[in-house]
């Protein structure tokens, strides 16, 4: 690649090599930890260490009071992931690590969106919340909160939908996602 500034016209497989274009591959990485302190920040910094960039991370207790669960989200060409979830194996707390096919699992994530609404803009923002199968959580004079859950797509077109009324503040969860069938978790 040229220098900061030149004009060079940079290849595909110049941008694939540095890094700066996206594999196209979802990984849904369901990690199985012990619920121990500092657990999240050594697998954290052992993607930060390889460069990723985690898209979403959640984290939440497993039927065991014992085990949590560690839901990470990110795009990646499989070698390198390869070599992270081989480094994660190493790690002390880690019981089981799976990448999960996004075709064979069901994720969903959860988003509150605060939406501007006075008098007639309520109705029509009531209308978009029940075409997505919304939930309204509060209503001031000025102001509706609204619950969505679905997959990534669902929370972004909603948001698409709402931010011309007033997107004043937004929160989501990012993906959790379990395997489809009766295969191991």
């Amino acid at each position: 690649m040229g220098d900061p500034g030149t004009k060079d016209l940079l290849t595909l497989e110049d941008l694939e090599a540095s890094g700066n274009i996206r594999s196209g591959r979802k990984h849904i990485l369901s990690i199985l930890v012990e619920n121990r302190p500092g657990v999240l920040t050594r697998i954290a910094g052992l993607f930060a260490r390889r460069g990723f960039n985690i898209d979403t991370l959640s984290v939440g207790p497993t039927d065991d009071e014992h085990l949590s669960r560690i839901t990470i989200t990110l795009d990646g060409a499989t070698h390198p992931i390869d070599q992270v979830t081989k480094q994660l194996h190493k790690l002390i707390n880690v019981l089981k690590i799976r990448d999960l096919e996004p075709s064979e699992t069901v994720a969903r994530e959860l988003a509150l969106f605060k939406i501007a609404a006075d008098g007639t803009q309520r109705a029509e923002i009531m209308q978009i919340c029940e075409i997505f199968r919304g939930k309204v959580v509060d209503v001031s004079k000025r102001a509706i909160i609204i619950e969505i859950t679905g997959t990534t797509e669902k929370v972004e077109a909603f948001e698409r939908m709402v931010r011309p009324f007033g997107l004043i503040e937004m929160m989501r969860t990012g993906e959790i996602a379990i395997a489809r069938g009766r295969g191991e978790t």
